[in-house]
């Protein structure tokens, strides 16, 4: 699979759906994407992200053939995050979440403060 870091801005359009959907056919892809391209040039992109390693025939629905990502959403979540981290924030997890945490609109729930603390304490019990 090639990095998923260099896929172009339509490639990454198409996994957005891919992963949101869990699947989809190109017909559905078609409809979720902005100022959507035609049919075939989605058949073709499907078809180069397939090609790529990033998504893969699942069967078919009718006469479309079914797509999915050919890697989980979390999987993916977490090269996408690290990707985030090392980019712009040298890698620091900290200094991530404290620029969320003292963003516009990042109020925190005492539930979500909780299970933070929660994950923090486990990280250092296992050394991580």
């Amino acid at each position: 699979m090639s990095d998923p870091n260099n896929l172009s801005r339509r490639e990454r359009q198409i996994m957005d759906v891919l992963h949101a959907a869990g699947s989809a056919t190109v017909a559905r892809v078609q409809v979720e994407l902005p100022d959507p391209p035609t049919d075939m040039a989605v058949r073709r992109m499907m078809h180069i992200l397939e090609e790529k390693g990033h998504a893969k025939r699942l069967g078919k629905e009718g006469r479309e053939v079914v797509y999915a990502p050919a890697q989980s959403k979390a999987r993916a979540g977490l090269k996408a995050l690290r990707h985030v981290l090392d980019t712009f924030f040298g890698g620091a997890m900290d200094e991530a979440l404290a620029a969320h945490l003292t963003g516009k609109n990042a109020a925190l729930t005492d539930e979500q403060a909780m299970r933070l603390q929660q994950l923090i304490e486990e990280a250092r019990k296992e050394g991580r």
